[in-house]
């Protein structure tokens, strides 16, 4: 069963249409990196999922039962934006607030359980406006993870953390789905990250869906390439140019060939052609540049 499955999704603002009949699937136990431009329709179609806003046409599935079916909106846990935490108050008692608002029995116990999840069982008498960017994202989590949820929607969790920040998230997300039967939606712009633990993703421009794919998907769909460097780079590149049809400089001032090629032909053409080699690989690209080139097919 899918925990979400969304059919000619619309939602017009005004003389703003934001989605423009957007179709997603969500498998049951997914972490489903959710991606797309600003203004793209991530949230807007988020907020729907969470009915926090309504939609103007379109179906919407949690579960195989309608998104609005009370039973099942109780399965689900929201982060859009921050959490709503009394800055002077310790973190346990938001947490207990919140559970208390949830109608939570065995408040005490499940807070503890939760705030055990996200690593922040160690700061629960801290004050919440004393508590860093990321340990805030944590709480959120946290807070969405009260009451035992089937379905987590995580709008932009990791923007603004550092290093750290984003590994504990990672730990967190990924033991959410798999010791405690979650599923994940979560949106971010920083790709690099989310690819290290999607299992699904989907790419949305201009309120439509254009791409839905599994990891194993995304890496069958990335094209492979050889990098190089060599003494004249100039020459390298217009030789390279001359020969095959896709030649290109990456940020890192590598001439890249995304022609299926053998590192050992390239070599051998640019020796060749007068052209001294000395630096070569063979990679992949990553979830960010196949995100870039599809945006790029739609211009």
């Amino acid at each position: 069963m899918n925990a979400i499955e969304i059919r000619n999704l619309s939602k017009n603002f005004g003389q703003k249409q934001a989605l423009n009949g957007l179709n997603m699937t969500v498998p049951q136990g997914a972490i489903y990196g959710f991606i797309g431009e600003n203004g793209s329709g991530k949230s807007t179609t988020e907020k729907i999922i969470c009915g926090l806003i309504l939609p103007s046409g379109g179906e919407v599935k949690l579960y195989g039962r309608d998104y609005r079916d009370a039973d099942v909106r109780a399965k689900i846990g929201v982060l859009i934006e921050q959490p709503g935490c009394f800055p002077n108050y310790s973190v346990w008692n938001n947490m207990m607030l919140q559970a208390a608002n949830l109608g939570i029995e065995n408040a005490k116990e499940e807070v503890r359980k939760v705030l055990k999840v996200v690593h922040m069982e160690g700061s629960a008498s801290n004050k919440y406006k004393n508590c860093s960017l990321g340990m805030k994202q944590r709480i959120g989590i946290a807070f969405a993870l009260l009451g035992n949820p089937a379905l987590l929607i995580l709008d932009e969790p990791i923007n603004g953390l550092d290093a750290d920040g984003m590994r504990i998230m990672r730990e967190v997300l990924t033991d959410v789905t798999k010791n405690y039967n979650c599923t994940v939606v979560i949106s971010s712009h920083i790709l690099g990250e989310l690819e290290k633990i999607a299992t699904h993703y989907g790419i949305v421009r201009g309120g439509k869906m254009i791409a839905e794919m599994t990891a194993e998907e995304l890496n069958a769909n990335c094209r492979t390439y050889v990098a190089l460097k060599a003494k004249d780079m100039a020459a390298a590149k217009a030789a390279l140019e001359r020969k095959y049809s896709r030649v290109e400089t990456d940020e890192n001032e590598y001439v890249r060939i995304y022609d299926g090629v053998k590192a050992e032909d390239v070599v051998n053409y640019l020796y060749r052609n007068g052209v001294v080699v000395t630096e070569i690989k063979t990679d992949k690209i990553g979830l960010e540049e196949y995100y870039i080139d599809l945006m790029k097919e739609g211009r």
